[in-house]
């Protein structure tokens, strides 16, 4: 049986705004790495401030950490975060097939998102004061898809692709067991066994995709991600390297 992860604090709350804007709270008071969930946010969000449904049984969490590497070098964690996601899924459905991961921070199942994250920190220069890696799953529901913006890839919710009812406590603890072992990973080893291990279970390897950054778009064949964990992609003007976009398939 899975059991919560030594050294890592778990405080479950009723109902919050954001368990990202609780991360930002109580870090101040933190001595150590700590779970937050929800069972219900008011005010959730995504990546660049977009709304996030998160209708009761999905899991809204939040990891407080506090990294001594710089802020590019912490901000790797989000791939750690992926690969846990990823364990996880697997833990409570008991299969890995249908599961993938697309760059930077989502979880597909059978060609849907199932989870998202979005990372944030407080902090001046290199000075990183703390960590916060929000995650949502659809665990139960998924949004419909008049929710989410043209081009994006279409929601899925865990129990209508597997048919695999887990409570949003009991995927947390897997959750958090998992990235405690990719922590120590990262901690003890570095980004490459995280980058490796990502790119194996990484969506659209080898093929055609599409990243977006503003009114900018890039379309090549996906090559890898390189140890600053940015996108690299082979087009028709040569290879690009991308820090940070949104992919479309």
């Amino acid at each position: 049986m899975t059991q919560w992860p030594d050294g890592y604090g778990r405080r479950v709350l009723d109902e919050v705004d954001s368990t990202l804007n609780e991360a930002a709270r109580i870090a101040p008071g933190l001595s150590g790495p700590e779970w937050i969930m929800a069972h219900r946010q008011t005010s959730a969000r995504g990546r660049r401030g977009r709304p996030w449904s998160n209708p009761k049984g999905n899991l809204a969490a939040t990891l407080v950490l506090f990294p001594h590497e710089p802020p590019a070098v912490a901000a790797l964690r989000s791939f750690a975060a992926s690969l846990a996601l990823f364990d996880a899924c697997v833990g409570v459905c008991g299969r890995s097939e249908g599961f993938a991961l697309k760059w930077p921070n989502d979880v597909l199942l059978n060609g849907g998102k199932l989870a998202g994250i979005l990372l944030e920190s407080t902090g001046q220069g290199t000075q990183m004061a703390h960590l916060a890696i929000g995650i949502g799953v659809n665990l139960s529901d998924a949004p419909l898809p008049a929710m989410v913006e043209p081009g994006a890839v279409p929601p899925v919710s865990l129990f209508s692709a597997t048919g695999a009812e887990v409570d949003p406590e009991t995927f947390l603890t897997f959750l958090a067991a998992a990235y405690a072992r990719h922590e120590t990973t990262f901690t003890t080893y570095g980004f490459e066994p995280i980058r490796t291990a990502w790119l194996n279970r990484a969506a659209r390897l080898g093929e055609v995709i599409t990243a977006r950054t503003g009114n900018r778009e890039t379309t090549g064949t996906f090559q890898t991600v390189d140890a600053q964990g940015n996108l690299v992609l082979n087009t028709s003007k040569g290879r690009v390297t991308i820090p940070a976009a949104d992919v479309y398939f």
